[in-house]
């Protein structure tokens, strides 16, 4: 069982996320694949599938009792294969690098999870190893939200890339919409006229102040501080009408401690402060897509075990992206996420370094046979 053997066959399968790119292949061929090698090493295969042809695999060796259980868990779909420099479903390897579509974000890590899952369970354990191949994280998550509705676990890792550093937390995001309301007139009234477009320049030089009084306050030791930003912004139906209305999507980092219903006050505040200050200002608020930021407990069993396995001092970490670990940590499942080393995730050219798909490899092996052993 080699991981860089396997990688290749990963790498080789198209499964972009059809959520991102229409048309994309989505999970269904990957998940075959995987199920037939997990089935062969002795894995019970549980196929999820809530969306048609978007299913999750979660693949069980159960103990001979008594032990505790482990989820080792990682994502098979990508972004898309357009821009990519070569043929991106074509594994190649120099330097010691494997380059391809989903080599480091984060075939590797499947590949790297589902070896380590089998050398480990080559002799009995008294606990349960759970490989959970899940869909759709490279959009909405609903994947790991299937999977945890069917099954839960002691621990969990999640095999994101890591540059083989321990990472203990990271930022959540919660998505807003704002709509500012103006009122439609021919350009040469303005006196029946509102401009909605001018309306919102208001709140986004109210927003800004509002992102730097977040960067001049409390900071987390790994994260810092939270974010916010305008991602998108439209309004105006023609150079000569006033706009009647104008609509801003923003997205606002959260750090631990941090939750969506705190950053949707402060939004609403700043909008009330506008409404009395600033004629005919009026704008609705709707909160969008919310997930929640993760940070892990250092002295879970599950940390501590993972970094006696590394042999070395480990360097601690965190991410300002979000991961499925924070899906698991609500589900009340200690995690922490810890894969390869590499470049190029959603980048015309993306690699894994092997040395560090065989260290994860035997990193995950060992903790797995002293967690669940």
């Amino acid at each position: 069982m080699n991981p860089r053997d396997l990688l290749a066959d990963l790498i080789s399968i198209d499964s972009v996320n059809p959520d991102l790119v229409p048309g994309g292949h989505g999970e269904r061929r990957i998940a075959d694949f995987c199920a037939g090698w997990l089935q062969t090493r002795g894995f019970e295969v549980h196929r999820l599938e809530e969306r048609p042809s978007r299913p999750s695999l979660v693949a069980v060796r159960r103990g001979t009792g008594g032990g505790k259980s482990l989820m080792l868990n990682g994502h098979v779909d990508t972004v898309g294969l357009a821009g990519y420099a070569g043929d991106p479903l074509q594994p190649t390897v120099q330097d010691g690098r494997m380059y391809g579509r989903g080599t480091f974000d984060m075939k590797g890590g499947i590949a790297a999870m589902m070896v380590a899952a089998a050398r480990a369970t080559e002799r009995p354990l008294r606990g349960d190893v759970i490989v959970a191949c899940v869909a759709d994280e490279e959009h909405g998550s609903f994947g790991t939200e299937e999977v945890l509705r069917h099954f839960t676990a002691d621990a969990a890792i999640v095999t994101e890339p890591s540059h083989l550093e321990v990472t203990l937390a990271h930022k959540g995001f919660v998505w807003f919409e704002i709509e500012v309301g103006g009122r439609a007139a021919h350009g040469s009234r303005p006196e029946l006229g509102v401009d909605a477009i001018a309306k919102a320049g208001h709140f986004l030089v109210a927003l800004e102040q509002l992102g730097a009084d977040l960067a001049n306050g409390p900071k987390h030791p790994l994260l810092g501080t939270g974010t916010v930003h305008a991602s998108l912004i439209s309004g105006g139906e023609e150079a000569s009408t006033y706009p009647s209305a104008c609509r801003i999507t923003l997205e606002r980092r959260t750090v631990p401690g941090e939750f969506p219903q705190q950053a949707e006050d402060e939004l609403r505040t700043i909008l009330g402060h506008l409404t009395a200050a600033v004629p005919d200002f009026r704008a609705t608020l709707t909160r969008g897509l919310a997930r929640d930021p993760f940070e892990a407990d250092p002295d879970a069993e599950i940390v501590r075990t993972l970094i006696s396995n590394l042999g070395e001092p480990p360097v601690l970490r965190a991410e300002p992206f979000w991961t499925d670990c924070a899906l698991l940590d609500r589900a009340g499942i200690p995690c922490l996420l810890f894969g390869v080393d590499g470049a190029g995730a959603h980048a015309a050219t993306e690699y894994v370094d092997l040395a560090s798909l065989d260290r994860l490899t035997d990193v995950l092996t060992g903790t797995i046979r002293q967690f669940c052993g």
